[in-house]
């Protein structure tokens, strides 16, 4: 098992020219971009279906001006950069770029160390934008979980004690039924379970609400990860096989998998959580397989599922308070093991696995 591969910047190159195409696709390629190329206005509009960081284009296309593209494709992927390319520079091509949205303008041919500091700066600003998105994303849900924090406070204590009044009188009576007569007890023990599934179910939401409410402190102690993957799987090993779904752990370089810094409890807590989704995303005779290794000080732990995967226009969202895509739950469970995530110094992040399912990828810090 390798390690999951660390994004490497996309580029989009438009031009004309073969032997220059070439050329750039070496050096790019060489300095750790990802190369996509069009040769023409057309091309660039369907590649520009596939994400890219910075467009480097031509001004002279042959089916079209190279500012009416830049414009096109800023307003297309927003958070990208665009830099024009021209052999015949004069002020008004200088100005057009300006207002095509370019972040930069070059001559051709351009010297390499110059392309790559321009594509550096471009790639810059392209992540003060993600950082802009992210830090505003963290505001909405620092309101969101003050908004759970107040709730909370005022209904837990109004709500947990008719729940357990509930539940308790539910015992009462479900031992009552067990002493009636064989033939009658089927017909009456199911709802009462269903109304007992159902208590369990808003006791957990509950509890959800709980966590944010009252955060507890914090101990971290180094934490043997290898073990602690064994011991979810195995949990979970009987979910697994009722809905028919393989479940796996696999370790890259097994016991090489150093211990991480934190709360057994709550990394628990996290791995459970993320392979629950994953077996409930996962069709009969599908796969989740939960894998770890060692990249550098980091190690990662990922739970891949063979399901439909999580759509493009939920991803940046799945960690929010209350968001869900499932027809029942309190949309915090995703929300809390980010939180837990966080505390730990680690980052999560959500992808499509070689399943062709959702993978969540998980980074904690070694345990020094």
């Amino acid at each position: 098992m390798t390690a999951p591969q660390i994004h490497r910047p996309r580029v989009l190159v438009v031009d004309d020219n073969e032997a220059f195409l070439d050329n750039l696709q070496e050096l790019l390629g060489d300095a750790g971009y990802q190369v996509d190329i069009a040769m023409s206005c057309r091309e660039a509009r369907e590649r520009a279906g596939v994400d890219f960081d910075v467009a480097l284009v031509d001004l002279r296309l042959p089916d079209g001006d190279g500012t009416v593209l830049a414009r096109e494709l800023k307003e297309k992927v927003p958070e990208a950069e665009v830099v024009l390319l021209t052999g015949f520079a004069t002020l008004e091509t200088a100005v057009a770029a300006v207002r095509a949205g370019a972040c930069a303008y070059l001559m051709k041919p351009c010297a390499p160390n110059e392309l790559l500091l321009t594509l550096e700066q471009a790639m810059r600003q392209v992540r003060l934008h993600a950082e802009k998105r992210e830090l505003a994303r963290r505001a909405q849900v620092t309101e969101k979980l003050a908004a759970v924090g107040t709730m909370t406070a005022g209904l837990s204590h109004e709500i947990r004690n008719p729940l357990n009044a509930a539940a308790l009188q539910l015992s009462v009576l479900e031992r009552r039924v067990l002493k009636l007569s064989d033939e009658l007890q089927p017909k009456l023990l199911e709802p009462l379970r269903l109304v007992r599934d159902e208590i369990r179910r808003l006791d957990h939401i509950l509890e959800d609400f709980l966590q944010f409410a009252r955060p507890r402190e914090f101990r971290p102690e180094p934490v043997e990860l290898k073990p602690l993957l064994r011991r979810v799987v195995d949990l979970l090993g009987g979910q697994a096989d009722s809905r028919r779904v393989h479940l796996e752990v696999v370790s890259d370089g097994g016991a090489s998998v150093p211990p991480v810094l934190g709360e057994e409890e709550r990394l628990r807590q996290v791995l459970i959580n993320l392979t629950i989704n994953a077996l409930e995303a996962t069709p009969a005779e599908g796969t989740v397989r939960v894998s770890s290794g060692l990249n550098g000080d980091r190690v990662w732990i990922t739970v891949d599922d063979s399901g439909p995967g999580v759509p493009p226009e939920s991803r940046d969202r799945l960690f929010e308070p209350f968001f869900t895509t499932k027809a029942q739950g309190s949309g915090l469970g995703l929300s809390i093991v980010h939180a837990i995530v966080t505390q730990h110094d680690g980052t999560l992040e959500v992808g499509t696995s070689p399943e062709g399912g959702a993978r969540f990828l998980l980074y904690l810090p070694v345990a020094r």
